[in-house]
């Protein structure tokens, strides 16, 4: 369906603003953490849907809290219950979104609190990366320099700002392809490239550019969009996982997962955003319309796996369909929201004032939870929670 735009909002203005032996070393340095108080969240949701959409918002952070928080070093439990062989590798791209999830809650909330604790949550994510930004996955990195974006514009912080532009260098640099292009998604793995390589590449590079001025940002960012377009978007709209990954040039056709759909929703936002043209935003509603199509089930999204990475993958779709809400009208798209997150909530509440999030919302939540898939429940329900915001 043809995008409509809507009148500028609070909500649009914020979307505007647009482990080695060393890292070993410096974690046993750290000592614990000093955290604030734990949020106090009333156990009966608000009637007005106004006041239910962040009331369901609050309690997310608040349970993401509670089950998954831990001293530092450590900070994030990677499992609920914990479990010490989860919590022992480090998983950077999961902090990375739960760096967005904090400035989530600081957009909703205006708390000093929440800003501190995505620079806390920025600051762990380098010291267990053994106190260095790079890793060897680009699409990981891309993550960051997206939620570093962002609190550089939340927090004003210059630095946030320098680390982004150094990462988006960094996969430049040694991740575009001089083989027919595209951004590849690991060092020493050259012949395989992906949706989420490019994606987080194509959304930063749009946002540097904007934000800096600086034309390089800018073409890269179109480079890579165009090798994405031209090699895993079909003509509906659906985007495909990658290619090559068996050295045998087969697309993975059979990946069908909801953030791939996610971030060409918003690097077409992005495209829109930088040049103005419309037909940006048609396209970015033809893949919503695939996807809510073709992906979801009754209410909600067909789970993408049972946790672990996966447990992520429908949060990244919200986020962006957050991003392009704030730039037109999509009523199926804004009805999805709301439905799904009701779905959450009536199956997996606590009725407690917390929420332990599983990977399917038309269930009830299974014992165990991975934290990737507890930040999807926070991301979507700051999504419907900002689409009362004006």
């Amino acid at each position: 369906m043809p995008a409509t735009r809507p009148a500028l909002t609070r909500r649009r203005a914020l979307a505007l603003g647009g482990a080695g032996a060393l890292g070993a070393t410096l974690l046993a340095a750290c000592g614990p953490a000093q955290d604030p108080p734990p949020r106090v969240v009333a156990a009966v949701p608000p009637p007005d849907p106004r006041r239910a959409a962040p009331w369901r918002a609050a309690v997310t952070q608040a349970s993401l809290a509670e089950y998954f928080g831990a001293p530092s070093p450590q900070l994030l439990h990677y499992v609920h219950p914990v479990d010490q062989a989860a919590d022992a590798p480090f998983h950077y791209w999961w902090n990375a979104h739960a760096i967005d999830a904090a400035i989530d809650a600081w957009e909703r909330t205006a708390a000093a609190d929440d800003l501190d604790r995505a620079q806390e949550l920025r600051e762990n994510l380098i010291l267990r990366n053994g106190d260095d930004l790079f890793n060897d996955f680009f699409d990981d990195m891309g993550w960051f320099a997206l939620a570093l974006l962002r609190l550089a514009d939340a927090a004003g912080d210059d630095s946030a700002l320098e680390d982004a532009i150094a990462l988006h260098d960094h996969i430049w640099d040694l991740g575009w392809s001089t083989q027919g292009g595209g951004i590849v998604w690991e060092k020493g793995q050259y012949h395989y490239k992906n949706t989420p390589a490019n994606g987080p590449f194509v959304i930063a590079g749009h946002r540097l550019h904007r934000r800096t001025g600086e034309a390089r940002f800018l073409d890269r960012a179109r480079a890579s969009l165009q090798w994405w377009e031209d090699t895993l978007v079909e003509p509906d709209g659906f985007v495909h996982d990658g290619i090559n990954r068996n050295r045998d040039g087969a697309i993975d056709t059979d990946w069908r997962f909801t953030y791939n759909q996610g971030l060409y929703v918003g690097a077409c936002v992005e495209e829109f955003r930088t040049d103005g043209d419309p037909a940006r935003l048609d396209r970015a509603a033809m893949t919503i319309d695939v996807s809510l199509a073709e992906l979801t089930d009754g209410p909600v999204f067909t789970p993408d796996g049972d946790g672990g990475d996966a447990g992520l993958f429908a949060g990244i779709f919200y986020r962006y369909a957050g991003q392009f809400l704030a730039e037109a009208e999509h009523t199926a798209l804004s009805e999805f929201i709301v439905t799904s997150t009701d779905a959450l909530f009536e199956n997996q509440y606590g009725g407690d004032g917390t929420l332990l999030a599983g990977d399917d919302w038309s269930a009830p939540a299974p014992a165990r939870t991975d934290l990737s898939t507890q930040l999807t429940a926070v991301m979507a329900t700051e999504v419907a929670a900002a689409q009362y915001r004006t």
